[in-house]
């Protein structure tokens, strides 16, 4: 096994650098004045372009070729597909393409940051054309290296596997029962009475109930911290995950979510094989699994009645008292439960994110495959918002189509993990409710049962299960929409 152990051995050597390009990331985006972006923007993608030729080096076909013809048991010829997958991703760029798109990247987002706050599309355009365009040209170059569709052959960045065809599919069932559904909750919320936040809720005391609730959920803060950020994220390495949250100090409805999110992100990286650790085999099996554990914590988990019950009470602890009727946990249920067609993704409720992830799906599958250009989207994205949720954003960019930061550095082929995601965490949720009674764990405030069936199914499995594998393994099934239709329809009809 000396050449599996040479390429494991290679592969840590890239990861550590990876570590430094995570937290440089981080700070980037939570921390560093804006003076420093031009130099770090220049330092991060000669980064990228090292890792890029680490990927890369021309001893490694040779390895790849001998290491398949040594004794390895069943983990480590799967820690073998992965390695040579992730060295076949990087091997067919040309590093002057890495680097202009890290540049171009870093360049939009920060640009991106003010132009979203003053709607301005003319500015963020001529950035953003440059970003599309290496984007598309990194498609092509994906696609002529493995046969698929440029789209699809991005969207294996983060869905191994998963393709247009499978997706179309999918989102065409969702598209035939949603606005249905979403119109007949709307329609019977429409006469409950609920009672919003309406005080001043300092960050301190936000950050504050935010830590608590991490500690309900577990999170290692010897591996981990939160902090603030434009758009709220989780990033950093699984021995040092950093989340991000940000505060609106007229109300914590959305903070407070944030983080219970994030840090299902973060719990998932926490719990991946250590032993695995600086091998692809080691890392998260893809965005979807990614966001599954996410939004199980923040939807699935974050949003039933008993822990509802916890955050009532923790909140009323930190902002007001028990006497204050928001606090009630039949308000604060209604709080979390509550549908409404809005302009924000990132601030949409369970039933109606489907439809934002949807609209960007099409928009972003179209673009890369050249069939329109980027300067039609704000106009797509307002005939699409109309269709889907009945609201123009026309004029409105800022609350449109400049809303996300992920199209910003190129990141086209991500969008779709969000709703997959959704799906898989009510299967997964379906799986553990056979051997776990849910409600009751979390009632008692130990969650550790939760916990426990996670990692054993999913987070200690890392990358040595295929994305279908590892949820047949989990639930006895590949993925079934079903089981998050019937979700949506128990919880709110």
């Amino acid at each position: 096994m000396d050449v599996f152990n040479q390429l494991v051995q290679h592969s840590k050597k890239i990861s550590h650098f990876n570590h430094l390009a995570a937290i440089c990331g981080w700070d980037q985006a939570a921390v560093m004045p804006a003076g420093g972006a031009q130099a770090r923007s220049e330092a991060m993608a000669q980064l990228s372009v090292h890792i890029h030729s680490l990927h890369t080096q021309p001893q490694l076909a040779e390895w790849f070729d001998k290491a398949q013809n040594e004794p390895l048991d069943d983990e480590q010829k799967a820690t073998l597909r992965e390695l040579k997958r992730h060295w076949q991703q990087a091997n067919v760029l040309p590093e002057a393409l890495v680097q202009a798109k890290s540049l171009a990247g870093s360049k939009c987002e920060h640009a991106w940051r003010t132009q979203r706050k003053n709607n301005d599309w003319i500015g963020f355009e001529k950035n953003w054309a440059e970003v599309v365009t290496l984007s598309q040209q990194e498609a092509q170059i994906r696609a002529d290296a493995t046969g698929l569709t440029p789209y699809d052959a991005m969207l294996d960045l983060y869905e191994p596997g998963t393709t247009t065809q499978s997706l179309d599919a999918v989102f065409s069932d969702v598209k035939t029962w949603l606005p249905t559904l979403i119109d007949q909750v709307i329609e019977k919320q429409r006469a409950e009475e609920i009672i919003m936040p309406t005080g001043h809720y300092p960050a301190e005391k936000q950050k504050a109930l935010g830590l608590e609730v991490m500690k309900l959920l577990q999170f290692d803060f010897e591996h981990g911290r939160l902090d603030e950020s434009v758009h709220p994220f989780c990033g950093g390495v699984p021995t040092d995950v950093r989340i991000t949250t940000r505060y609106n100090e007229s109300e914590f409805i959305q903070s407070l979510m944030g983080i219970v999110h994030e840090t299902g992100h973060a719990r998932y990286e926490q719990g991946l094989p250590k032993h695995l650790a600086g091998t692809p085999a080691g890392e998260a099996r893809s965005m979807g699994i990614h966001e599954s554990q996410s939004l199980f914590f923040e939807m699935q988990m974050g949003r039933s009645e008993p822990f509802i019950e916890h955050l009532a009470t923790l909140a009323a602890r930190y902002f007001s008292g028990s006497e204050d009727k928001v606090f009630a946990q039949a308000n604060f249920q209604k709080i979390y439960t509550r549908a409404e067609k809005g302009f924000i993704r990132v601030d949409a409720d369970e039933l109606t994110y489907p439809a934002h992830v949807i609209l960007r799906y099409e928009i972003e599958r179209d673009l890369i495959n050249g069939h329109i250009k980027h300067t039609d989207v704000p106009e797509l994205w307002d005939h699409k918002m109309q269709a889907y949720l009945g609201l123009s954003t026309q004029g409105n960019n800022q609350n449109g189509c400049m809303q996300d930061i992920h199209w910003t550095d190129g990141a086209f082929g991500y969008f779709p993990s969000y709703t997959l995601g959704a799906m898989y965490a009510a299967q997964f949720m379906a799986a553990m409710k056979k051997t776990v009674d849910v409600d009751a764990t979390i009632r008692s405030g130990d969650l550790s049962p939760i916990f426990t069936w996670l990692a054993d199914n999913i987070w200690r499995k890392g990358s040595l299960l295929t994305t279908d594998e590892l949820v047949k393994q989990a639930t006895g099934d590949v993925l079934n929409a079903q089981y998050f239709q019937e979700h949506l329809k128990n919880r709110y009809l």
